[in-house]
């Protein structure tokens, strides 16, 4: 989730510990920045008065200085800070219950806690042997590990790792073929790792400012920014759903290679296990693209053209590949953690649900796959808007199939067998929906002859719920911000909003989409209770409601004139047809120029001028 997200979801005092780390660093930065001092300026250097995009635009600017004061905090702490960055940062962690934390961290602590008892046999074991055995070089990182945390205490100062020596220990690592996680099991032989206080543990990197805690849902929340921050201060270049890509884009044989090099056994492992343990052992990333995966001796040409066949097997769409091998390696995580809001992007709100629906039906254990996968609670419900506030992407979950499984959505679902299946997966889902939008009209009048003419196969009780999802995929298409949580916090289960479109912070517009077969549309009093129910529930929530926008086939005349003699709240009409030609007006433009405000202006809207103006 967005820093802006997290900051509208939750109240003054949750936010108070970031705004108080903000203003500290922001005061110690004004002096040798000029353009945080215009912005600071502009909030008449009130940091606990900015809103949402304010604090956001102001992390942006200062988020250096903070990586730099992250860094110095972390390695001031205990070891337990580091085992918890390490399980808010996965993928499907950064929003969670603190009982979930608890149990995540538990499983973790006994987990790393088994395998430091393994390491310290297999160290004893080799204590007489003069070999380069695997135990001898578990053995000689220990001793290295110990010496340097030990040091300190010779000259009468707390024992701890600093970054230096941090750094000389991961290289040592890297060249005696340890992987991070048996690297942080030694670790746990020499500093232990506390078992509880987890509490204790989350409440001091709220004071640090790298999360949020909402006490009201016992939830914390770590926004996507901070967690970019916390896998660079760890050396991890890419997420595990990004790594977990580009491990399924690789053989039998470089998987096996993987393996080899840092003396795991792989007779009999299969390659789903394969996959799990090399992410699992957070072996960076870089070190498998550059060296792990190829056979000894393999020639430099034959490792650069791999990696050009495997920017072409994550058909990632890049101008230039690069020159060299760190090039291409380069290219491929940079295209890799730029690519969420695209691949969001390339799927409707519709088109996402569409397709997580598919893949439960021709998956029944799908959503098991999902929950083990991203560590999601049991108790937690999962839709696409959960999997849109984890940055959980159509792409991400299609990933979570194998290549054989995702042949088979390919084939049920008759798609041709030439290219990469998963992309023709997503392009089916994103043609449906541009079929909806260019046949909207239709939709709106329920007429399902004119639907089925169009090849669009749609049940009479389908229509009403479509209608809503095209609508708010067009007001997507048209660069407005529709906000899915503020309209999850305003419905109830009885009364539930179509659409809220995001002004700002604090402004919103309430959109109501009804279709209507025959004539115009007419239920005003209906209506008019609905969307009041609507505006008191947002206003109450602290949200201003700039306008109610309701969307119909066509309206009637009392309809039209109840909506402009409406005192009690603003009312835009707009036809659905008219909405249809505002978008095709938006689209043909190369430099389109839409704002929101033009919806507001009350009464029927008049589409036509609308629409010549963009």
């Amino acid at each position: 989730m967005k820093l802006s997200q997290v900051l509208s979801s939750i109240n003054q005092v949750e936010k108070s510990k970031f705004i108080s780390c903000l203003d500290k660093l922001c005061t110690s930065a004004l002096p040798n920045d000029k353009q945080l001092a215009r912005s600071v300026s502009k909030i008449d250097g009130q940091i606990k008065n900015a809103s949402g995009s304010e604090i956001t635009s102001l992390f942006a600017l200062v988020s250096c200085i903070y990586k730099e004061s992250i860094q110095e905090q972390i390695a001031m702490s205990d070891a337990q800070i580091g085992l918890l960055i390490n399980i808010l940062t996965r993928d499907g962690n950064c929003i969670a219950r603190i009982s979930w934390i608890e149990h995540l961290y538990n499983k973790e602590w006994k987990d790393l806690n088994d395998s430091a008892i393994e390491i310290r046999s297999l160290i004893e074991q080799s204590k007489d042997s003069e070999d380069m055995c695997r135990g001898r070089q578990l053995a000689i990182y220990h001793d290295c590990f110990s010496v340097a945390f030990l040091n300190d205490e010779k000259i009468n100062r707390e024992a701890r790792i600093t970054d230096d020596e941090r750094s000389i220990l991961n290289t040592l690592a890297d060249r005696l073929g340890i992987s991070m996680d048996e690297a942080s099991a030694i670790e746990h032989l020499i500093n232990p790792i506390p078992q509880n206080n987890v509490l204790e543990g989350l409440n001091s990197l709220r004071e640090m400012g790298v999360l949020f805690i909402n006490r009201k849902r016992s939830e914390v929340l770590v926004a996507d920014e901070v967690v970019a921050i916390l896998n660079e201060l760890q050396g991890k270049e890419l997420a595990n759903k990004h790594t977990l890509r580009i491990l399924r884009s690789l053989s039998d044989a470089e998987l096996s290679n993987v393996f080899k090099h840092y003396n795991k056994k792989i007779r009999g492992v299969e390659r789903y296990k394969k996959i799990s343990e090399i992410i699992h052992s957070r072996i960076p990333i870089r070190n498998i693209l550059q060296r792990d995966i190829f056979n000894p001796g393999e020639a430099l040409n034959q490792r650069k053209d791999r990696l050009k066949s495997l920017i072409h097997d994550l058909d990632l769409n890049v101008d230039k590949i690069g020159a060299t091998l760190d090039d291409r390696i380069n290219v491929i995580v940079s295209k890799l953690n730029n690519s969420t809001n695209q691949e969001f992007e390339c799927l409707s709100a519709a088109g996402f649900k569409e397709l997580y629906v598919t893949l439960q039906t021709h998956f029944p254990d799908f959503e098991s796959l999902l929950r083990a996968e991203f560590e999601l609670e049991e108790s937690e419900d999962i839709d696409t808007e959960k999997l849109r506030a984890l940055s959980i992407t159509p792409v991400d979950i299609l990933y979570l199939l194998s290549n054989e499984q995702v042949k088979v959505v390919r084939d049920k679902m008759s798609l041709s067998k030439r290219g990469n299946p998963r992309q023709l997966i997503l392009e089916s889902f994103a043609n449906a929906n541009e079929k909806l939008i260019e046949n909207y009209p239709a939709l709106a009048r329920r007429d399902l002859a004119a639907l089925r003419k169009a090849a669009i196969d749609i049940s009479e009780a389908e229509v009403g719920v479509k209608f809503e999802e095209i609508t708010k995929e067009i007001f997507e298409n048209l660069n407005l911000v529709v906000d899915e949580d503020v309209r999850k916090s305003i419905n109830t289960a009885k009364d539930k909003a179509d659409i809220v479109i995001s002004l700002s912070d604090d402004d919103v517009i309430i959109g109501e989409a009804k279709t209507f077969k025959n004539g115009d549309f007419a239920k005003y009093a209906t209506t008019s209770r609905q969307v009041k129910s609507y505006v008191n529930r947002c206003e109450n929530q602290g949200k201003r409601v700039a306008q109610v926008l309701i969307i119909a086939p066509s309206f009637s005349q009392d309809f039209v004139e109840s909506a402009e003699m409406d005192t009690e709240i603003n009312i835009s009409l707009l036809e659905a047809e008219g909405l249809k030609m505002i978008y095709d007006a938006y689209r043909s433009r190369r430099n389109p120029k839409f704002s929101a405000k033009l919806l507001t202006k009350g009464g029927l809207l008049k589409a036509e001028l609308i629409a010549k103006n963009i």
